[in-house]
């Protein structure tokens, strides 16, 4: 691709409305945090929590400043349970009346009783109001603590089979799933991913706009996953600009691509079609073949393909005697076979590429 083509692209993307440059209340439905999940009981509890603490407050106030206070139902100051009638009428915005209690026993009854009673009224006539308000403005607050605080995350741009399978495949490894941004225009494969822990952005990934509202510029690994071949080298194009450092593997469907996403900026490419087919073919004759393949590629049980730092004991060893299944050596960021001369003898600072034993998380 031409350094003018390249230009000209990137010169429209940034003629639209930059969404990065929006304040963080105007990407709410554009980024979705995904939620806390807490027990109802908890959380009722913790409300009235706070509201005993408020009005405990409230009672200490009345309290210390006692003398400023008088009751017409007798004379001297306020006494504790004075100030905690105060308090309780005050707080539950029921004010002073024509008809007030008088004896104690009727304040206490007032407290214990009446005052439940105005809660729970409260909450009926105004706690869905008052919900759907604190959503946005929680909503808010955790979009800006994460757009400040994420690093070194995995962005999945485009959630269809290609897609859920990679956030499957970074789950299952053990990433935490906050860790995951998921780019796409559906918003039910948004909702999807979202009831999976990750974080969601609305949004074409060929937008340069809309790849910084999920820090792609910040990412160590970029997952490109469209179901069409141009946009994948597109969104790979404007990743690999926002991310100079980072670690993109993008999937197409025809071999005759490859070469425009390497030269976008992919560093793993993956023919989609042609591994399929590969797979379809060995099936035929092969069977047993492909289901160990199926295996090795499946990180949740039996075997799979994992990545290591050598331990010091092993360094100038050979890595076909080690207890580990060694398939490759990854040597300077290039990856030598078991049985390439270069692969005879491990140096430090080398990584092995092995067999590891998947356990169920049912054990």
């Amino acid at each position: 691709m031409t350094g003018k083509q390249r230009g000209g692209i990137f010169t429209k993307l940034r003629s639209r409305e930059e969404l990065s440059d929006q304040p963080d209340h105007s990407l709410v439905g554009v980024v979705t945090m995904p939620e806390i999940k807490v027990s109802p009981a908890r959380s009722i509890g913790r409300r009235v929590l706070w509201a005993l603490l408020a009005l405990a407050a409230a009672v200490v106030i009345v309290y210390v400043d006692r003398g400023g206070y008088r009751d017409s139902s007798k004379q001297g100051p306020l006494s504790w349970l004075d100030c905690l009638y105060y308090a309780t009428v005050s707080l539950s915005t029921t004010g002073y009346g024509d008809i007030t209690p008088v004896t104690a026993t009727a304040r206490l009854v007032n407290i214990v009783l009446i005052t439940p009673l105005r809660v729970l009224f409260l909450v009926v006539l105004v706690g869905t109001t008052l919900s759907v308000l604190t959503e946005r403005s929680r909503q808010v607050f955790r979009i800006q603590r994460w757009r400040t605080k994420v690093r070194d995350h995995v962005v999945v741009i485009g959630y269809g089979t290609k897609g859920r399978s990679a956030v499957g495949a970074l789950l299952g490894e053990g990433t935490d799933p906050g860790q995951v941004v998921v780019v796409d225009t559906d918003q039910w494969a948004l909702e999807a991913a979202s009831g999976l822990g990750c974080v969601t952005v609305h949004g074409s990934g060929t937008r340069s706009d809309v790849l910084r509202v999920a820090g792609t510029n910040r990412a160590r690994a970029i997952v490109v996953a469209p179901s069409r071949d141009d946009t994948a080298v597109l969104v790979t194009l404007t990743a690999r600009e926002l991310a100079p450092k980072a670690q993109i593997a993008a999937s197409i469907r025809e071999t005759e691509n490859v070469h425009l996403l390497r030269q976008s900026g992919a560093d793993s490419v993956v023919v989609s079609s042609e591994t399929a087919g590969r797979l379809l073919g060995m099936a035929t004759s092969t069977p047993n073949v492909v289901d160990m393949v199926e295996d090795l590629l499946t990180p949740d049980a039996g075997l799979a393909i994992a990545e290591r730092d050598v331990e010091r004991a092993e360094i100038g060893g050979s890595p076909r005697y080690l207890p580990d299944l060694v398939l490759g050596v990854v040597r300077g960021g290039r990856l030598y076979r078991v049985d390439a001369p270069e692969a005879d003898t491990i140096e430090r600072g080398d990584r092995l590429l092995y067999v590891r034993k998947v356990t169920p998380a049912t054990e």
